[in-house]
């Protein structure tokens, strides 16, 4: 199996939760392999410093504001991609939250931030997405930042509902896998499922109690760019091969 970037350069790509952490580390890999990216978060002048630092390099880096909690936000992304960088060849689903707390005395708000962010944002994203692939017949890839977590539940404390939201991503990868063959569609859809890493979704996160960032600091971890490093093998696989699910966990990971 030949692996080569070559077919994504010059084309469009875009990455939800592209402020920091995985997201990060992935558009920057985009933008070395010569893709134009367009980063999707509120924070959007981290994207734009990344934006700098990125200059020169072979691809391009775009900055857009918008919450993937908000339908009309990312109605309105994509919208400006389409018109102003072109038809989007790659998604990848990167945006993620996990609040601290259980189940038991959990809140209702929190429960459904958790959601909006980890499921149905991912879906109107994906939809919009393979919308314009179909529309413009390109042979393009979607890919959704999953965890471990979304294969089984680990033993870890106060992780709420995050577990069960990744779990939907694992179904709706499969569906969406199954559809886009119904389809005889030539899109491609992956699943990465890191175990720890560092990002400010678990060591950085200033929201956790000292106990929980204490547990993770003990536990074996990945780096951003190691998840990054795993989405380009996936990508850079030739046309007929799908990288269905990805799975990368630190060495010595307990769970």
């Amino acid at each position: 199996m030949v692996l080569s970037m070559a077919r994504w350069a010059g084309k469009v790509a875009i990455v939800t939760g592209a402020s920091s952490g995985i997201g990060a580390a992935i558009v920057k890999s985009l933008v070395d392999h010569g893709l134009i990216v367009a980063g999707i978060a509120r924070r959007v002048e981290a994207i734009q410093e990344n934006a700098k630092q990125l200059a020169g390099k072979k691809g391009q880096l775009h900055a857009i504001k918008a919450d993937v909690t908000k339908e009309e936000d990312i109605l309105a992304a994509f919208k400006w991609v389409s018109q102003n960088l072109g038809p989007v060849h790659v998604l990848v689903n990167s945006a993620g939250l996990l609040k601290e707390g259980l189940l038991t005395d959990g809140e209702t708000q929190v429960w459904k931030s958790v959601f909006d962010v980890n499921v149905l944002g991912v879906c109107i994203a994906t939809r919009e997405a393979v919308k314009i692939m179909k529309a413009q017949d390109i042979k393009g890839h979607i890919i959704h930042l999953n965890s471990i977590a979304g294969h089984f539940v680990p033993n870890v404390p106060r992780m709420n509902v995050y577990s069960a939201s990744k779990h939907a991503i694992s179904a709706l990868t499969e569906t969406l896998r199954q559809e886009l063959n119904h389809l005889q569609s030539k899109i491609k859809v992956t699943s990465i499922s890191p175990g720890l890493t560092y990002s400010e979704m678990t060591i950085l996160n200033k929201e956790y109690s000292e106990e929980r960032r204490k547990f993770l600091g003990s536990r074996p971890i990945l780096k951003a760019e190691d998840i990054a490093d795993g989405l380009v093998y996936a990508l850079s696989t030739p046309e007929h091969v799908q990288v269905h699910e990805l799975t990368i966990k630190p060495v010595g990971e307990p769970i």
